[in-house]
């Protein structure tokens, strides 16, 4: 074998791993948006609600007067 046929060009190699990396991200992600749907579809049929038994808090909104801004005098002489 001759070998001069060996050489493999660096910008070639690295635009194989970056699509090889791609390809990878792109299954990963429609295996994961395909694991979700067929879960919730499974938990439609089985009527299944993970809300059911949680306690729902109502909104705690604490107003604090002190904290807004006053109208103060300025009668500092420059």
């Amino acid at each position: 074998m001759n070998p001069s046929m060996l050489y493999i060009d660096p910008a070639a190699t690295t635009a194989l791993l970056s699509s090889i990396t791609a390809i990878v991200v792109a299954c990963g992600a429609a295996f994961i948006i395909f694991w979700r749907k067929l879960k919730n579809g499974a938990k439609n049929v089985l009527n299944i609600d993970e809300n059911a038994g949680k306690e729902v808090e109502s909104e705690l909104v604490i107003v604090d007067d002190s904290s807004a801004p006053t109208e103060e005098k300025d009668e500092s002489i420059f």
